[in-house]
């Protein structure tokens, strides 16, 4: 929900920005029509009221927790700087959603919401609670935060306004004005990137040996990704008025775009709930032990019984001492209770069979993808089903003490927040596994059910790249990351190829569509050889 209300609030202050500094010019001289900009008043007016929304639900649920768990007064936690910061974000959304949609407010009332905004985001962020150089740190967060909103937050106006009916040399003006916008929004993520790495990490090691490193490195890679399909923007842009199919080409590379922006504002969100690197000292994980986590060895293929699990035995170990103390045995593991599993070696054995297995499956659905391509290859058309295949076996072996293979209801199970995604991650596979069939197969011929595949296959991706496991053993949940994150990378990237592939033509569309199965080949590789031990 960080994510997602850092995500919204780059695109109401981008639409503030995209708006009055790239639109208004234009419209000024009536190269504009009123319907174009009452549709980009309506897109900003739905995200600040998203943005509300979910900021609400966010501090609320904060405040929930946060009171019974230490035994704070509703008054003192409502009263917190971050409940404030948070309040401050929704009431300033609901004021821009207000705004956006009156022609007559004035463009500094806008501005200045924006600016609130802004410093509400900033007010969460780790600069705040620094004790040395905050000033400096807030200025930087604050480039930071503004640059991102600029390019990224202001992506899906773009797109629209491009999709707008208009003259082509307007098109190429406002791609032409947003272009310069982005050089300089891009300069200022740059800077202020490098600035904070010099501040928080300022070790090469730590970008890989922490936490808050790795998911500082994922963020500049999604951000190098980003820079390419915005490096090629501005190049189409420069050839719009003499290349006829440049402003298509720019509206799919946004749209990937916006898919990448979207991804590093979920990194962002979990960075926030990490703390700096410089801050921890110790609990690095060593170069040496990462290789030997990361080198091949022989995949487990068969499976630890489930009697042996922890929870197992330990339910097993509570029953008898309930029994010789003529009593009722309480349940050994109790969803969402604070208890941390403790993990045996038929645990890791039972992990590893799981990850091993999927990785076979997925291996498999690349191959059977590239087969399928290829002349006499029609038959692998139904490598799909294997999806479906997929999704049962990730829901019945994923959480071993929660049904149908454990003691623990499933709606009860539900309380533990890894039960859940290990539960939508399973239904994601079995939806786009068998919507893709059906399109492989000809029964849905419909261009938008093609459509739900890339989409699973991104939100996967998403889910995995904020998929937290709760260990108690630090180093050991850095290097289970370490497979995890390069899982959603992937997931990610074969969603965006499958999107490209459909939604371009020509060369683009045929190259995009020999990457996706690649990456399916690559999650399968990683999933085969993962390891706990």
């Amino acid at each position: 929900m960080r994510g997602c209300a850092l995500a919204l609030s780059a695109a109401v202050i981008g639409g503030v920005i995209f708006r009055h500094w790239v639109m208004a010019p234009l419209a000024a001289e009536s190269f504009i029509g009123s319907d174009l900009r009452a549709r980009l008043a309506l897109l900003q007016c739905a995200a600040a009221l998203a943005l509300a929304t979910v900021t609400f639900i966010s501090k609320s649920l904060d405040v929930s927790i946060l009171t019974p768990t230490i035994g704070l007064a509703w008054s003192s936690a409502l009263s917190a700087p971050f409940v404030l910061a948070g309040f401050t974000s929704c009431g300033a959304g609901i004021v821009l959603a207000v705004t956006a949609r009156r022609s007559t407010v004035l463009r500094s009332l806008e501005l200045t919401l924006a600016m609130l905004l802004l410093g509400s985001i900033i007010a969460t962020t780790h600069a705040t609670g620094r004790l040395e150089g905050r000033a400096a740190l807030l200025a930087f967060s604050a480039m930071h935060q503004a640059g991102g909103a600029a390019w990224i937050g202001a992506l899906p106006y773009f797109l629209l306004a491009l999709g707008g009916s208009m003259a082509p040399a307007t098109r190429v003006a406002i791609a032409h004005r947003f272009s310069t916008v982005c050089v300089i929004a891009v300069s200022a993520i740059a800077i202020s990137a490098a600035a904070k790495y010099l501040w928080y990490l300022a070790a090469p090691a730590a970008l890989y040996g922490t936490a808050n490193g790795l998911m500082a490195s994922t963020k500049a890679l999604l951000f190098a990704a980003l820079l390419c399909f915005g490096a090629g923007n501005f190049w189409a842009v420069r050839r719009m008025a003499t290349d006829a199919g440049a402003a298509i080409r720019i509206r799919r590379f946004v749209e990937v775009e916006m898919v990448l922006g979207l991804a590093i504002y979920l990194v962002a969100g979990s960075l926030t709930s990490l703390p700096p690197v410089v801050d921890l000292p110790n609990d690095r994980v060593a170069f040496e032990r990462i290789t030997d986590r990361i080198t091949p060895h022989a995949p487990r293929l068969s499976s630890p019984a489930h009697s042996e699990l922890w929870y197992a035995t330990e339910q097993e170990r509570v029953n008898r001492l309930a029994q010789a103390a003529h009593e009722n045995a309480p349940r050994a593991f109790v969803p969402s209770a604070g208890i941390v599993p403790v993990r045996t070696a038929a645990d890791i054995g039972w992990s590893e069979f799981n990850h091993n297995w999927s990785g076979i499956f997925v291996l498999s659905i690349g191959n059977l993808a590239l087969l399928a391509g290829q002349r006499r290859g029609s038959w692998a058309r139904h490598w799909p089903i294997t999806f479906v295949a997929l999704g049962i076996f990730v829901t019945a072996r994923s959480d071993p003490e929660a049904w149908p293979l454990g003691s623990v209801g499933f709606f009860e199970a539900m309380r533990d927040p890894s039960v859940i995604q290990h539960r939508l991650m399973a239904i994601l596979a079995c939806v786009f596994g068998f919507f893709e069939w059906q399109v492989r197969i000809g029964k849905l011929a419909a261009n938008r059910a093609a459509y739900v595949f890339p989409i699973t296959n991104i939100v996967g991706g998403f889910m995995l790249l904020t998929h937290a496991h709760n260990l108690e053993n630090i180093q050991e949940a850095l290097l289970i990351e370490l497979s995890h994150i390069p899982l959603g990378l992937f997931a990610i990237m074969a969603g965006c190829a499958r999107w490209m592939e459909l939604r371009c033509e020509g060369p683009i569309s045929v190259r995009a569509g020999r990457i996706w199965p690649w990456c399916f080949v690559a999650v399968g590789l990683i999933l085969l050889f993962y390891r706990e031990s």
